[in-house]
């Protein structure tokens, strides 16, 4: 009995010289020309000022003995200190989670943008936001966008467009596309004062190019070529896609490569964005289209013969005379796409369907096939012997899916199979200038109209269309080289 007196004596006593000790610990560390030993003393003793006060100090003089010793303590901020001097080191992931689990934003944005998986990425990302880390709000706003989340990007976005050019470019881009043009060039301009490039882009585009509705749209001469095979205008109905098609277009008039073919291209329309009803998934295809009836008007009035969709989302494709780009298609796209205005096909395995009816005679111009005794079309290779006698006749991966071997005239990886190898042999320069020359090697936007109209049950508009269609396969009085 007399022992367990003495103890509880002696742990008051303890206790009472801890209460005591503590504030002259941190007092006598206040004037101490080395103060950690007597903030450490303090820390032992659950002191969180003292901590603090020697994380900060340790973290100024990249003292790593110190923070070791906090971080032994589990301190978040000296595990976070520590792992800035050397994140390579065996126990950074350690110490970066045990920062980031004790609520420091920076190792909570750190560990966020550590992680491969996506939503443990956002669910960091919101515990370092939800802490006024400016840094992770953006952060957390770019991830949204990324994921076409744009409802849940926004607050993220109006918190940090004061501070953050990005943030401040894509909630301009988001108000002007929404109709709030006023507050939306505002906040581009805030973000090209503080060197955006992109927003600086954009308000150049703004001032270049006008919204139009599909009635006002008004002919432009085709002035570029002497004879133009094919006229091809390119339309655009957002703030992102005409500043794609523009980019586009320029690419398209720089190009040397293609400078001999008789192939027009207008500067992109911008229509207002209820203009033309598209989709990243047409009825269910899985690919990009649009129901054209709204373009029926504008191609009409630039009396072109092809065109281009530039929409923000949705698989490259070519139906008939109109291809379909989004915002991600680059200008290697465009050329890939324009080869299938002239009729080239994939040199890439088609799909089945699709091989079938190439691979079992239907004419392209970079194509043949085994026949029974020799390459079919015979008519195709004598076209290409004729252009180069020494022609390379190379197997072509076209027709894979369906067991048939295939040819095309060239050893080359072109464009027809990736199309940014950016490889153009001169024969398919050559070939495409034929099929340009062949109206009915081509099929013109007109065929689309007819298709949709007919099977809308517009017999009248339908016919209208096929007259076109027609008349454009009446052979043409091309000029004299």
């Amino acid at each position: 009995m007399r022992g367990l007196v003495i103890a509880l004596l002696a742990l008051v006593l303890v206790s009472a010289d801890s209460s005591y000790l503590l504030p002259q610990l941190l007092n006598n560390a206040s004037h101490a020309q080395k103060p950690e030993p007597l903030l450490w003393q303090a820390s032992l003793l659950g002191s969180e000022e003292a901590q603090q006060r020697l994380v900060k100090l340790a973290a100024a003089d990249k003292n790593a003995f110190w923070l070791e010793k906090l971080v032994s303590l589990r301190q978040p901020e000296a595990a976070w200190a520590l792992y800035q001097l050397d994140k390579d080191a065996t126990n950074s992931e350690r110490l970066l989670r045990l920062a980031a689990r004790g609520g420091v934003a920076d190792a909570q944005l750190a560990y966020a943008m550590a992680s491969e998986d996506m939503e443990a990425r956002e669910n960091w990302l919101i515990r370092a936001a939800r802490q006024h880390h400016a840094p992770a709000q953006a952060a957390l706003a770019d991830l949204y966008l990324l994921n076409q989340s744009v409802d849940k990007a926004r607050p993220w976005l109006e918190k940090t467009a004061d501070a953050y050019p990005q943030s401040a470019f894509q909630l301009g881009r988001m108000l002007f596309e929404e109709g709030d043009m006023k507050g939306g060039v505002k906040l581009l301009q805030r973000a090209a004062i503080n060197h955006h490039v992109m927003a600086k882009r954009l308000l150049d585009i703004i001032k270049e190019y006008e919204i139009q509705t599909p009635q006002s749209v008004a002919f432009t001469p085709w002035s570029q070529k002497q004879y133009c095979a094919q006229k091809i205008q390119m339309f655009a109905t957002s703030l992102s896609s005409i500043e794609r098609g523009s980019q586009l277009y320029e690419a398209f008039v720089k190009d040397e490569r293609l400078r001999d073919l008789p192939i027009c291209m207008q500067t992109p329309i911008w229509l207002s964005q209820d203009s033309v009803e598209c989709s990243s998934d047409w009825k269910q295809t899985g690919r990009m289209g649009c129901d054209i009836r709204q373009l029926e008007k504008p191609v009409e009035s630039t009396r072109a013969t092809h065109i281009v969709l530039v929409g923000d989302a949705g698989k490259a494709n070519v139906n008939n005379g109109i291809m379909y780009l989004d915002l991600s298609d680059s200008y290697s796209v465009l050329v890939h796409e324009l080869a299938h205005f002239a009729g080239f096909v994939d040199e890439y395995p088609l799909p089945v369907e699709i091989a079938r009816q190439y691979c079992a005679g239907e004419k392209a111009p970079n194509l043949i096939v085994d026949g029974k005794i020799t390459y079919q079309p015979l008519a195709t290779v004598m076209q290409w012997l004729a252009l180069d006698k020494t022609v390379d006749i190379a197997l072509s991966r076209t027709c894979n899916t369906v067991g048939a071997r295939a040819y095309k005239p060239s050893r080359q990886i072109t464009f027809m199979e990736h199309h940014d190898s950016g490889v153009i042999p001169d024969i398919y320069i050559d070939l495409w200038k034929t099929q340009l020359s062949t109206p009915e090697a081509q099929r013109p936007v007109f065929m689309n109209f007819f298709q949709h109209f007919h099977y809308a049950g517009d017999q009248q508009r339908a016919e209208k269309w096929l007259d076109r269609y027609n008349d454009f396969n009446e052979p043409a009085d091309m000029p004299a080289e």
